[in-house]
């Protein structure tokens, strides 16, 4: 299959990028039939922009300071995205929640990572909402984004069970 052919993927990530590499992994494995074409950061310092060097993926940083306002900043990151041809936006700890204008952009084709069971543990510090409860499992969701906070619709979900030394 031709680059042209492949299904151009963005990736967004605010920290360590754990899930962009496994992302990254995925593609060069074979077993995802994609390629990243960016990956976009809000933290110039994001240990996600050391993975995307590594592995020779166009890497661009849009801190929120340099496009005040959410909506400046958004239009931003979308033109980096459309600049590249981007046909899938995969949020990886992207740690910002995105605007109806974002949101509706990339309708359909705008994936988030979450890491528990959704609907349990919508939000900030999931891990730690399911110790708190007293989860015997927990795992990680793939849905749609949609405008509500984890809400949209689910793609595949995976379990892990909560061992009782688990920290978050």
């Amino acid at each position: 299959m031709s680059e042209r052919a492949t299904l151009r993927i963005g990736v967004l990530a605010s920290g360590r990028g754990s899930n962009f590499e496994a992302i990254v992994r995925a593609v060069e494995s074979g077993s995802l039939p994609a390629v990243v074409a960016v990956l976009v950061t809000d933290r110039a310092g994001a240990r996600a922009l050391d993975v995307a060097r590594a592995h020779r993926i166009d890497a661009v940083s849009i801190e929120p300071r340099e496009h005040p306002g959410k909506e400046a900043h958004e239009k931003a990151v979308i033109a980096a995205l459309e600049a590249r041809d981007v046909r899938l936006v995969c949020l990886a700890g992207y740690m910002r929640l995105l605007g109806a204008d974002f949101v509706r952009h990339f309708e359909g084709r705008l994936l988030n990572i979450h890491p528990s069971l959704l609907p349990a543990f919508p939000g900030l510090h999931a891990q730690r909402q399911a110790l708190q409860y007293g989860a015997k499992v927990t795992g990680a969701t793939v849905h749609f984004v949609d405008e509500g906070v984890d809400s949209g619709p689910i793609v595949v979900q995976a379990t892990v069970p909560v061992r009782e030394d688990d920290t978050e």
